[in-house]
């Protein structure tokens, strides 16, 4: 059992590296990485901050539970970096929140950030400045700047995520940025 634990960190570890070590290939990526990393952070410790039993927790019949605001972060994070920044074609099709525990819905959250991160990383100028049509808005910007849209909409649900956690007597992370 030690060797097994043993193995899985090493493979943590050389995961961990191998992407801190992939230079941003942009000016923008080289500056805006640093943020999403710390969003990121900051998201996940949200989502630990809510003890399990409490991810079923909504103010009001109408809201999203803890647990559907996670899943929904984690979930569109890669679906909104997949049709904004890399301009692709994705139907929605959100994974059922009441069918995932905490370490579920964790593990969706860092595959969420870890695709954008990795988008950040390798994305060229070129696909940067390509411009797209916001389906809300029906604005048109470049592909930098529906970054700031994907995190902007992942803040929005994990500031409603805070709430909860204050509703339940928890205090939120510290926001350090």
């Amino acid at each position: 059992m030690k060797s097994f634990t043993l193995i899985i960190l090493i493979f943590c570890s050389l995961s961990v590296c191998s992407q801190k070590s992939k230079e941003p290939k942009t000016e923008f990526s080289k500056m805006y990485l640093p943020v999403w990393q710390e969003a990121k952070m900051h998201c996940l410790q949200v989502a630990k901050a809510m003890p399990e039993d409490l991810y079923t927790y909504r103010p009001t019949a109408e809201s999203k539970s803890f647990a559907e605001q996670m899943v929904h972060i984690g979930y569109t994070i890669e679906l909104l970096t997949k049709r904004y920044v890399e301009g692709l074609e994705v139907k929605p099709n959100s994974p059922d929140a009441g069918k995932m525990s905490k370490q579920d819905i964790l593990l969706l959250l860092e595959k969420g950030f870890d695709y954008t991160t990795n988008v950040i990383v390798t994305i060229t100028q070129e696909k940067l400045d390509e411009t797209c049509i916001m389906y809300h808005s029906g604005n048109t910007v470049s592909r930098a700047f529906a970054l700031f849209y994907v995190q902007d909409h992942m803040a929005n649900h994990r500031a409603k995520s805070n709430l909860y956690l204050r509703m339940n007597n928890i205090k939120p992370p510290e926001y350090t940025w």
